[in-house]
């Protein structure tokens, strides 16, 4: 099932829920094991490290071209959000990216 209005999200243009707030990306679900796939240099006790709001696994410029350097690994709560969701919405809005 696809999200209405997806296609005109794309991810890798944007990286605004990754640099939204230092609060967003925690490890919630994650097994120990799960966490430890993540480099050190990208995560914290309890999530991944960021840079004032930003991800630190986050390369690239906010609203032109991002890539997550931990996809594959990338935490649930990341996973779990969906291009044009509400939490998409709001972190766009934040950012100054039209919704």
């Amino acid at each position: 099932m696809s999200h209405a209005g997806a296609a005109v999200f794309d991810c890798q243009a944007c990286g605004a829920c990754c640099a939204f707030s230092r609060d967003w990306p925690r490890f919630w679900t994650e097994s120990d094991a799960e966490i430890e796939r993540v480099p050190q240099r990208y995560r914290d006790d309890d999530r991944m490290r960021c840079d004032g709001d930003r991800c630190s696994a986050l390369e690239g410029e906010i609203g032109r071209s991002t890539r997550c350097m931990v996809y594959a690994d990338r935490p649930v709560v990341c996973r779990d959000c969906v291009p044009g969701d509400d939490a998409c919405r709001i972190a766009r809005a934040a950012l100054g990216l039209a919704a």
